[in-house]
């Protein structure tokens, strides 16, 4: 019997990145990458999603990891394709109403000729490094925070955290994203991921705490020495494995 392999594609405020990978994660091809098209209506995602799958093996199956909040395939909200240019653009009030109840999952599943799998993109980050066993949070550093909660292997209902409030910023977005780590310097932004666990800890007790996402090898090393035992940081590549792994997950937690 041949092995079943998965397009996995991450797909980011600045850039979508694709690959194959078979049951065990294996890439069967050098991923691909390309900058994140703007304006996004949600019909261009999907012509981008197949134009890099044209250029790459033939998959069984496809998982997409997005931002925002997405239920069953379905978008809720999407915070950067909903904008002008990208993240921290004008919002278009023509793409907040384009994106919203859009079906991801229908579209891309059709487009390609497979079935999909559509989650939230931390959550698919997150599938592919939990151990699946006790209370794991995943957090990715990235354009903002991204976030995903598993309770023995099985993902629990989206929350963004991100859009919360968070000392004098607006939002933890802002506090943590990538323009204040430009802004600040490695260092600095460092401290404030430490005040970001630390304040986190309280709230979820968790058994683990992954962290991941593109700036995730930006902390520093004394920034690191202060996170903890049951701090693990794990590689951006996890984003691309984890759409392999995601299939794994319990059926009834897609949402």
């Amino acid at each position: 019997m041949s092995e079943t392999l998965t397009l996995a594609v991450d797909c980011g405020g600045g850039g979508i990145k694709a690959a194959v990978l078979d049951e065990a994660g294996t890439a069967h091809a050098a991923p691909v990458r390309v900058p994140t098209p703007y304006p996004l209506p949600p019909t261009r995602l999907v012509d981008t999603i197949a134009e890099i799958a044209g250029g790459l093996p033939h998959a069984h199956r496809v998982t997409v990891g997005m931002p925002g909040m997405i239920r069953h395939g379905v978008v809720v909200h999407t915070p950067h394709y909903i904008t002008r240019s990208g993240p921290r653009s004008r919002v278009e009030p023509e793409l907040r109403e384009a994106w919203a109840s859009f079906d991801v999952r229908a579209a891309v599943a059709e487009r390609l000729g497979v079935p999909a799998l559509v989650l939230n993109d931390a959550e698919v980050h997150g599938a592919g490094v939990i151990a699946g066993s006790g209370f794991e949070l995943v957090l990715t550093l990235g354009t903002g925070l991204g976030s995903a909660l598993f309770d023995g292997g099985s993902l629990a209902p989206h929350l963004e955290l991100s859009h919360a409030p968070f000392r004098r910023f607006a939002t933890y977005d802002e506090y943590i994203g990538e323009p204040e780590r430009r802004r600040l310097g490695d260092g600095l932004w460092s401290r404030r991921v430490v005040a970001l666990v630390e304040g986190l800890r309280p709230v979820f007790w968790w058994d683990r705490l992954y962290l991941g996402g593109g700036n995730s090898r930006r902390i520093t090393p004394t920034a690191l020495a202060r996170l903890g035992d049951d701090v693990v940081i794990v590689p951006n590549s996890a984003a691309l494995v984890g759409g392999a792994r995601a299939w794994e997950l319990p059926r009834e937690t897609w949402g």
